[in-house]
């Protein structure tokens, strides 16, 4: 029997990756095929993402697939959120695609709140608040350049963006759209009178469609670029949605943390807290998989990690700067979610610089500096969860930690000592595993999100940290 094979283009804010996968003796069988560089580039004094060469990795790897002779039945990409294109009349970029972690948005979150308060704000969209959503990114296009939205006659996200060049059809999926602020978790659509009120162009706001939604074939174009036809499925698009969709429980409702760059802590809700105590706290209603909601809270994450690796030990392992960590006598804990840490010159530097102003030892080699984030981390977890089940009213016994920080062993088991709960790590390939699951149940051969994720479960290498001890 031939097997039917899927495509993920999973994009993160340093690499991307082409991942083949297909159903087997009734698991799921994943295969790398491609993987390429992406990062922040500085152009015209702004941090932009360079979206034409990615397309070109893109093709590249599709390419691949067929030089494989593994022609995927379905396809789909996903990436970070917020961030955006606009495009002119003639389906041509104005500007660039500039990244979240540029500075334009400095002071635009008061320009939003001269229109709109932030707690009305907040009740309309149950999205937390960052410096970097669309909503605040799109108030700077409006202040700084605002002829670039004169002539924008699209907006779309990155991986929508994608989707077009690919297919030619401009849609807006879900899960991506809710992290720009302006969509209604009631009605599951754009909020057209905030969008008035902020002076964004409607005609901008393409349909919002949801995961699984079929989006045809791909052009003539494309196909003769990569040798191949195939179909082109919405995965939830914003690749935190697809991690989320592949924590692999059966409960209804389960702790998470999605850990990469970000880490993503939080539950699934069937309707959007969008109360003032919520707000209090910074917990955000994304949209997910099933229109379930995302309730969870933004940590700044191993992005920590990836910056004093870069700094101090490029040519060492993550798992090598785990296993030095975890021996360092060190135990200084600092709050990563100070906003120094979003995109600092240096990292090492400005950790260190924070813990001197607390008055706490101070790291030098990059075990202690990575003792000092793994350590802090690992509270921010904990009181994340307490905070969590203070809002839903709710023990959680477990939390699953999925994404390629479940290889973080240190982590796990700090994780574990910290919140008292059993820690569930696994799958690494979260995020490519969801896009897949969604597109094989678009297909018919899943039977929905419970069934995605028990075939998750059964599929892939799950580890289980408990207090004092590490079970396989």
């Amino acid at each position: 029997m031939n097997e039917r094979y899927y495509l993920a283009i999973d994009i993160g804010a340093s690499s991307g990756r082409h991942m083949l996968s297909h159903i087997q003796d009734g698991k799921i069988v994943l295969e790398e095929i491609y993987r390429f560089s992406n990062g922040m580039e500085e152009k015209n004094g702004h941090r932009i993402w360079n979206v034409d060469q990615l397309f070109d990795e893109i093709l590249v790897g599709m390419k691949a697939c067929a030089g494989l002779g593994k022609i995927p039945y379905s396809m789909g990409i996903d990436t970070w959120a917020v961030d955006f294109v606009l495009l002119d009349r003639k389906d041509r970029i104005l500007g660039d695609a500039i990244a979240y972690r540029d500075s334009r948005t400095v002071g635009m979150d008061s320009k939003v709140y001269e229109i709109i308060p932030e707690e009305e704000l907040y009740r309309r969209s149950g999205i937390q608040k960052q410096i970097f959503n669309t909503i605040y990114q799109l108030m700077a296009v409006k202040e700084q350049t605002p002829d670039l939205l004169e002539k924008a006659e699209s907006m779309l996200m990155i991986p929508d963006y994608f989707h077009f060049l690919l297919t030619g059809k401009k849609v807006q999926e879900y899960t991506n759209a809710t992290t720009t602020q302006l969509v209604d978790p009631e009605t599951k659509d754009w909020d057209f009178e905030l969008i008035k009120r902020l002076g964004y162009p409607r005609r901008m706001f393409q349909k919002i469609q949801n995961p699984g939604y079929d989006l045809g074939t791909l052009t003539e174009e494309v196909q003769t670029r990569v040798g191949f036809n195939c179909r082109v499925v919405l995965p939830p698009t914003h690749d935190t949605a697809s991690a989320v969709m592949a924590v692999p429980t059966q409960e209804e409702t389960a702790l998470y943390i999605s850990s990469g760059t970000w880490s993503l802590m939080g539950t699934e809700l069937l309707k959007a807290d969008c109360s003032t105590r919520s707000m209090a706290h910074n917990l955000t209603n994304e949209g997910g998989y099933d229109y379930r909601f995302r309730y969870l809270k933004n940590i700044m994450g191993l992005w920590m990690i990836q910056s004093v690796r870069k700094e101090m030990a490029p040519d060492m392992s993550f798992g090598e700067i785990c296993d030095l960590a975890s021996k360092a006598q060190i135990h200084t804990i600092i709050d990563v979610n100070d906003d120094r840490f979003l995109a600092p010159e240096n990292m090492t530097e400005v950790v260190r610089t924070v813990c001197r102003e607390g008055g706490k030892q101070v790291p030098q080699d990059i075990a202690e500096v990575a003792a000092v984030i793994y350590n802090s981390l690992a509270k921010c977890y904990a009181d994340t969860a307490k905070e969590i089940e203070q809002l839903t009213d709710r023990e959680y016994k477990q939390i699953h930690i999925v994404g390629g920080g479940a290889n973080a062993e240190y982590l796990n088991r700090l994780t574990a000592e910290a919140t008292k709960k059993t820690v569930y790590a696994g799958p690494t390939e979260a995020t490519a595993i969801g896009n897949i699951a969604a597109q094989m149940t678009a297909a018919g051969e899943l039977k929905g999100l419970m069934d995605a994720r028990r075939c998750i479960f059964e599929s892939f290498s799950i580890k289980m940290y408990q207090t004092g001890r590490k079970e396989q």
